[in-house]
């Protein structure tokens, strides 16, 4: 099946992928008396007096938009608000099917940060949180950070952190099958965007030691001012060893490469350069860093893509479905630390040692009972970090 075009024809006969659906009964007086006027004055009221208590009285808690201002679309670039809304719609199914969260797209059609934070701002009364997407960096970086300091819902970039998350519980599983632990591991990211800052931050919070991010002109170094500040801030913390070059520089005696970047910067040569029983994530869309037969066939171990179309698909849908289900649950004021390190054990946990082998070390994405794992393992963690409103 050619996908493209079969996916065009199916958005043509679709007209949209989600809908409203009335949750109540107005086909009387009576019904309509309830919930509309003049009934409805009164839980109007109460949440005048308390607003919190809209999270008891309405869907707000459990609603969320899918926020971007179609500056960095899913490989595509910065295509508009208007020609990112098929994703955003895609990404609203999935937390529906897999999460039963109402999600809905919002593109907003600004580019200016300030112009973006006050829009999500002044809207989130609406919502039980807000789920950032497709923002490009370095600007998510200041807004994701705004919004956290400044709402008291969650707020989770999905391009950062569900990216980190599955990487990592795709890390955890791999470590199991070549047998190395976290703490001697050399790691290598390929692509110093919002999604590889995510990954080196997380890994590093998680106990790797060594980490070295590259960017397109080669390995990211302390001091160089050429970089954007998220660069230079994330270099204080990598790249220990003080290497210098290109990305093939970096990745001799490597023992896990992560790429976020694009398509064929990776060879044969660099993957074999690595250490033994290498650890090789790929997950450059549509078309990744090197292929999977070409990795393996350079000696990694582990391969994992960002396609649906081979083993180990890396897919952000394990994370945000059942990380808002849980977040929601147990009505969390932020996503904190805790809360997504239990949502990459949550989504490991789910192969168990009897399954686990190299082109198995993810559940796949339509997988409910790892959605139910990272909702359950999210809960209790908000709950034990002391951000959970209700337990």
């Amino acid at each position: 099946m050619n996908y493209r075009e079969e996916s065009l024809k199916k958005h043509y006969e679709w007209k949209g992928k989600t809908e409203v659906k009335v949750r109540v009964p107005v086909s009387c007086r009576e019904e309509l008396s309830l919930a509309y006027t003049p009934g409805v004055a009164e839980p109007c009221m109460a949440i005048h007096e308390d607003t919190d208590r809209s999270f008891d009285l309405t869907r707000r808690w459990n609603t969320v938009p899918v926020i971007t201002d179609g500056t960095a679309v899913l490989g595509l670039g910065d295509i508009g608000p208007e020609a990112g809304m098929p994703v955003m719609e895609g990404k609203c199914a999935l937390f529906k099917e897999f999460g039963n969260v109402d999600a809905y797209p919002l593109c907003i059609k600004s580019k200016d940060t300030e112009e973006i934070i006050k829009t999500i701002k002044l809207l989130s009364g609406s919502f039980g949180g807000i789920n950032l997407e497709d923002i490009s960096a370095p600007r998510c970086f200041e807004i994701e950070n705004r919004l956290k300091d400044e709402l008291d819902i969650p707020v989770f970039h999905d391009d950062q952190h569900g990216t980190a998350i599955v990487t990592a519980a795709a890390l955890l599983n791999a470590l199991k099958i070549v047998k190395k632990s976290i703490g001697t591991l050399q790691v290598v990211i390929n692509g110093a965007g919002a999604a590889g800052i995510a990954i080196a931050k997380f890994l590093l919070s998680m106990g790797v030691r060594d980490v070295t991010l590259c960017a397109s002109r080669g390995i990211i170094c302390e001091g160089d001012t050429s970089v954007n500040p998220a660069q230079q801030e994330i270099a204080k913390v990598t790249n220990r060893r003080l290497l210098k070059g290109k990305l093939a520089d970096a990745m001799k005696g490597a023992d896990v490469f992560i790429g976020v970047s694009v398509a064929n910067c990776v060879t044969k040569e660099m993957v074999k350069s690595m250490a033994h029983d290498a650890i090789v994530f790929t997950c450059a869309n549509p078309v990744p860093e090197i292929s999977r037969a070409d990795a393996v066939a350079a000696g990694a171990r582990v391969v994992g893509t960002g396609s649906s179309e081979h083993p180990n698909q890396i897919n952000n849908v394990l994370v945000f479905p059942g990380l808002f289900r849980g977040a929601l649950d147990v009505r969390a004021s932020t996503i904190n630390f805790d809360m997504f390190l239990a949502a990459a054990y949550g989504i490991a946990s789910c192969v168990s040692d009897e399954e686990l082998s190299p082109d198995y070390i993810l559940p796949y994405a339509y997988d409910k009972r790892a959605h139910a794992a990272v909702a359950k393992a999210v809960a209790e963690a908000a709950v034990k970090s002391g951000v959970a409103k209700i337990k």
